[in-house]
């Protein structure tokens, strides 16, 4: 299997004596590999993550994406061998239910996703946008400040990988009392929010009803719809969110927060989630 962090020296360079200073030290850094996600054996989608979870990254890409809007919707989803040598598993077939129509794959929709940018290569704004089976805008949530204030602190401690490497994003799941349900990185934002869904797919847990997602860093176009299409009806980012982010979240009728730092945030689309 392969591993979340390698080594290598790397060449130290400290300026802050007059003269400086240079020295050989081994550095560990965030593994990235690519990960093919095949559906019956045909491949679907290729994405460059951090390896670890999966099984649940190739689900909730699948739930993200519209091609499946359950767990029952999956047979089988198992790491395969590939054709690496030595074998790094970086293959999951998925089998799904023989009422689950296949994934469109016409060349508007070929799935190629970077670790920086997400979902490349979709042709149009039409080929983009999947619509929620899940309607978040009647979600009751509701989330003190200071709760949401408290978040930021709360996913940095739990983030392990990122305190060997500095190098990695986490996404995680809170109840409205601001405790955290579970918590994922990946070199790509947009990976650890699919794994966060792929482990509520699993685990039987989808609408993700009264819970919010934070996510380090900004809020996108593509992380406010996984958010929607795993009926979550509060999205909170450290950074700023894009103006589709902010216009997607509005027409699903989700609250989504920017900023969040220290005891500061803004509030861009139904505040009244967010109380006082």
């Amino acid at each position: 299997m392969a591993r979340t962090t390698t080594r290598r020296p790397v060449v130290k360079i400290d300026l802050s004596s007059t003269s400086g200073t240079t020295r050989r030290r081994p550095d560990e850094l965030a593994a990235e590999e690519p990960l093919e996600i095949r559906v019956r054996k045909k491949p679907l989608a290729v994405t460059m993550r951090t390896p670890g979870h999966d099984i649940d990254l190739a689900v909730g890409f699948l739930l993200s994406e519209g091609i499946i809007t359950a767990a029952g919707d999956v047979v089988t989803a198992q790491l395969c061998a590939g054709t690496d040598t030595p074998n790094t598993y970086n293959v999951v077939d998925v089998v799904l239910g023989d009422s689950v129509p296949p994934p469109v794959t016409d060349p508007s929709r070929n799935f190629y996703t970077t670790s920086s940018c997400g979902v490349c290569g979709k042709a149009s704004i039409d080929a983009v946008r999947t619509r929620s089976i899940f309607d978040v805008s009647a979600d009751q949530l509701s989330v003190p400040a200071r709760v949401l204030a408290a978040l930021p602190d709360r996913l940095r401690a739990a983030q392990r990988t990122f305190d060997r490497t500095g190098g990695l994003h986490a996404a995680g799941l809170f109840t409205a009392a601001g405790e955290l349900v579970v918590l994922r990185e990946d070199v790509g934002r947009h990976n650890a929010v699919d794994k966060v869904i792929g482990w509520a797919v699993r685990e039987g847990k989808l609408p993700l009803a009264g819970h919010l997602l934070l996510v380090s860093g900004r809020a996108s176009f593509e992380l406010t719809q996984k958010a929607w299409m795993a009926g979550i009806p509060l999205l909170a980012a450290v950074s700023a969110p894009s103006t589709l982010a902010a216009s997607l979240a509005e027409e699903a009728g989700m609250t989504l927060v920017g900023f969040l730092r220290g005891e500061t945030m803004n509030v861009y689309t139904s505040a009244e989630r967010v109380t006082l």
